[in-house]
């Protein structure tokens, strides 16, 4: 049994037991019939009112419980599809006390869910606001009036990042133009003129739109400063080349150039307007001094003619070159042709340069073979003779490539311009075969006149019966022992004949007329025998041995001690 029926029995024995305690009072009072039942109905009356009050109040609580459930259903539920939650299942063998909890409990908890939702939405909103303002873009899509789900919260939040990426992303460029530009305008000494320039330059930058039309203005604005910049430096660089052009030209002093100096690195605007200025005053002074100037021209006008290889018709070609009637319109045709050479030597400079290294090393060569034909050469202890053919013959197997290489760039240039590369007139490869030519012709001039010097001198010696220690075969440039230098074998005999290590050296007349022979056999050979000096035998070895090398080979084909002799000496030069 509860507690609750024991307290409820009690309470109809705590009744019953007033009323016998009254019917004793009434007894003993007497109390009439009448009265006692008057009496009892009082009793009655009052008992039943306050179990009908007890019981109004305990179905009142009931139908608010009742109540309370169903209205906290209904919210519920319109919860649940407001969060796009499932619905709620109740516990329907719980009471109703503990079923209305329940329900308020998790009618609490969505409440807040709701709040949470709402207000992360609103915060959201203003910040999508915020940045859709700076980067002028469209709102996130997403109705104001619902709760969101979780999902387009997320996806909000996801949303708002990307957005603050950008627009720091859009910062980092916005603040980079910004200082590029008020350089720019700086290096131009220029202010903001327009609004837009204005903000850009003065305006906070946590207030700049960074829209993507306004990233680009500060592109295009930026441009357009560096193009002015650029223009400015390319016109203060013409005013420099102009200046340092007619400083030259007029011999300007130089504390007159030092007085603009600080003008002449810069291109700011006051340094623009100095150089105008000065090449303004410059233009004044070369007026004033139009044939100097003229001349100073012509000087470099023949410089250049001289790097174009220009011909002699091309150099008459400008007539106002040779004008001595000196005037302004005299000087504007020599600065006009300057600029034409000048142009023209950039264009082809590659071909100049080419075409200088190959005289360069075709004066080299000649001046080697040159030096080929000196006997005294010979004499040179010092290593000359062998760093001279080294060179020389470095150049014999580089100028045919250098000839083939320009001949190839020649053959290019002439394709692509449609028309021939000339120099001095002339093209020059054909140039380059007429040199060869020559030098070919001269050699066999040379070869002729040796021969024709050579065969009189043999026969010259050859009737004297003059005795010579060597002569050198004129056709095969070999070293050969005279007979002469043979003694009879009576002379051996009678001890006449010096040994080659205390032989007298060769007589001065033969020293000089014949020095290279003397020169290069007297390690070897000159001891043999007492030579005496002969006037018919002063031709040299460079007769018939135009450069070391062939010296060298021809005397291989000698005897065994003349070669080495040579060869001794040959390393002794090195």
């Amino acid at each position: 049994m509860r507690k609750s029926e024991v307290i409820a029995a009690e309470s109809v024995a705590c009744l019953n037991k007033a009323l016998c305690h009254l019917k004793d009072i009434w007894e003993e009072i007497g109390i009439p019939e009448d009265q006692r039942l008057e009496r009892t109905n009082v009793v009655k009356n009052h008992v039943k009112s306050l179990l009908d009050m007890m019981i109004a109040e305990e179905e009142s609580l009931r139908k608010r419980l009742t109540a309370s459930i169903e209205k906290c259903q209904n919210e519920l539920s319109k919860l649940c599809l407001e969060l796009q939650l499932p619905p709620f299942q109740e516990d329907r063998s719980s009471t109703m006390l503990q079923q209305e909890k329940d329900l308020r409990t998790r009618l609490e908890v969505m409440l807040k869910e709701k709040n949470q939702r709402t207000q992360a939405l609103k915060a959201f909103t203003e910040q999508d606001q915020d940045l859709c303002d700076l980067l002028c873009f469209q709102p996130f899509s997403i109705s104001a009036d619902s709760v969101p789900s979780l999902e387009q919260l997320e996806k909000f939040r996801q949303h708002i990042s990307s957005l603050t990426a950008e627009k720091e992303r859009r910062r980092k460029v916005f603040v980079t133009l910004k200082k590029q530009i008020i350089l720019c305008m700086d290096d131009l000494d220029q202010l903001p003129e327009t609004s837009f320039e204005k903000d850009v330059v003065c305006e906070d930058e946590e207030s700049f739109c960074l829209s993507k039309e306004n990233l680009d203005s500060l592109k295009v604005l930026l441009h357009q400063l560096e193009s002015r910049k650029a223009e400015n430096e390319r016109v203060c660089g013409s005013y420099r080349e102009k200046i340092h052009e007619l400083w030259e030209r007029l011999q300007i002093p130089q504390e007159e150039r030092e007085a603009i100096s600080e003008h002449m690195t810069l291109s700011k605007k006051r340094n623009m307007e100095a150089l105008q200025a000065e090449v303004k005053r410059l233009e004044e002074l070369k007026l004033k001094s139009i044939q100097n100037v003229t001349e100073a021209i012509r000087n470099e006008i023949a410089v250049f003619w001289d790097k174009c290889f220009y011909s002699t018709d091309q150099r008459q070609a400008f007539v106002p070159y040779y004008d001595d009637d000196f005037s302004e319109e005299l000087l504007s045709l020599h600065d006009a042709e300057i600029v034409q050479l000048k142009q023209y030597y950039e264009e082809h400079k590659d071909l100049f340069e080419g075409v200088h290294k190959w005289e360069e090393s075709w004066r080299l060569f000649l001046e080697l073979e040159e030096k080929a034909k000196d006997p005294t050469r010979f004499t040179n202890r010092g290593g000359n003779l062998l760093k001279e053919e080294k060179q020389r013959a470095d150049l014999v197997k580089g100028l045919p490539k250098l000839e083939k290489k320009l001949k190839a760039e020649i053959e290019q240039w002439e394709h692509e311009q449609n028309r021939e590369f000339q120099v001095n007139g002339q093209k020059f490869m054909q140039f380059v075969t007429d040199q060869w030519e020559t030098y070919r012709l001269e050699k066999e001039r040379e070869k002729q006149d040796i021969n024709s010097l050579a065969f009189p001198q043999l026969n010259a010696t050859s009737s004297t019966g003059t005795s010579n220690s060597t002569i050198r075969s004129v056709f095969g440039g070999t070293v050969c022992h005279s007979p002469l230098l043979r003694p009879p074998i009576s002379a051996s005999k009678q001890g006449n004949v010096k040994t080659p290590d205390h032989g007298k050296p060769p007589h001065q007349g033969l020293l000089e007329c014949n020095k290279e022979n003397i020169c290069h056999l007297t390690g070897g050979v000159a001891g043999m025998t007492k030579v005496q000096a002969s006037p018919l035998r002063n031709f040299s070895i460079n007769s018939v041995a135009g450069t070391y090398s062939e010296f060298q080979v021809n005397s291989s084909s000698s005897s065994p001690s003349v070669t080495h002799s040579l060869v001794k000496e040959s390393k002794s030069l090195n």
